[in-house]
């Protein structure tokens, strides 16, 4: 497919967190949609970028360092995504390794309410199935987890494992105490990044996206993304002129497990790459 100048998907995540495929596939795949640029946003860790980042200069596609925090406000899952952040900036590495922790104990109480359900899953089987060996910077997600429950036959795909344990609503779903929005969105900042809220429309909750959206300093606002319909699409920039921030789009793009695309196709959600001078003129 020849190269479309001026398409840029700005979700998307590697191996380095829960996605299918390592940092330079994610770019190759962005090439072959004909992207101009993507932004590598795995779960509180860089440690994907400087891999894409060098399989994009040899492939002329423009990667943008970024990562997707997680927080909790009013005992819901927030995140926020940063970009152009200084993905060497000490104190923000020292950051990400504390969330990274958090998201550790997440996941043996996870497995603790699975087991107490009767399902037979163990944090060694799920690491296991990487097939490959876990860095100290890389992070286990419920993504994993997911995949072990329909290997085994306790959820018949990815979506169903969701509902029926991990997601909100689930009967393993677990929260513990993390970071505010506005604690996510001041450590952007400081590690000389632009926050952007992250996919709104799965909070189920605009009062406490607009909470948000006049408490913290972020700049811009996920209206388009793999699982917004449009009249969510239309409610967020509404939001979006309002506040007068910046209107992102990503996929959210995190491979295919067991044939099912987790979220959307990478290049599914796209906008044009003028929006990542609006993302660095808003830095800091």
């Amino acid at each position: 497919m020849m190269q479309q100048p001026g398409y840029v998907d700005l979700h998307t995540h590697t191996t380095a967190s829960d996605g299918m495929q390592s940092p330079a596939e994610n770019v190759r795949i962005a090439k072959a949609a004909g992207l101009a640029g993507i932004a590598i946003t795995d779960h509180d860790t860089v440690a994907g970028i400087r891999e894409a980042m060098q399989e994009g200069e040899k492939l002329g596609v423009t990667v943008v360092p970024g990562v997707e925090i997680s927080t909790v406000l009013e005992g819901k899952d927030i995140h926020v995504l940063g970009y152009f952040i200084d993905d060497q900036d000490p104190i923000f590495l020292e950051r990400l390794a504390d969330l990274r922790a958090t998201r550790d104990r997440r996941n043996d109480m996870l497995i603790a309410k699975l087991q107490e359900l009767g399902i037979d899953i163990t944090m060694d089987e799920v690491i296991a199935g990487l097939g490959r060996e876990l860095a100290p910077d890389e992070t286990v997600g419920r993504p994993h987890i997911a995949d072990v429950l329909v290997k085994k036959g306790y959820a018949t795909d990815m979506r169903n494992a969701f509902d029926v344990y991990l997601g909100a609503e689930g009967k393993a779903y677990v929260n513990p105490p993390r970071i505010e929005p506005l604690t996510a969105v001041k450590w952007i900042r400081e590690a000389g990044g632009t926050p952007v809220l992250a996919h709104p429309g799965l909070y189920g909750d605009d009062v406490l996206v607009e909470r948000i959206l006049q408490e913290t300093r972020i700049a811009g606002i996920e209206v388009y993304h793999s699982d917004h319909l449009e009249p969510e699409e239309f409610r967020y920039r509404k939001l979006a002129e309002k506040y007068h921030l910046i209107i992102t789009a990503g996929s959210d793009f995190h491979g295919a497990r067991q044939g099912v695309v987790f979220h959307g196709e990478l290049g599914g959600r796209r906008t044009t790459i003028d929006v990542l001078d609006a993302l660095v003129q808003a830095r800091s």
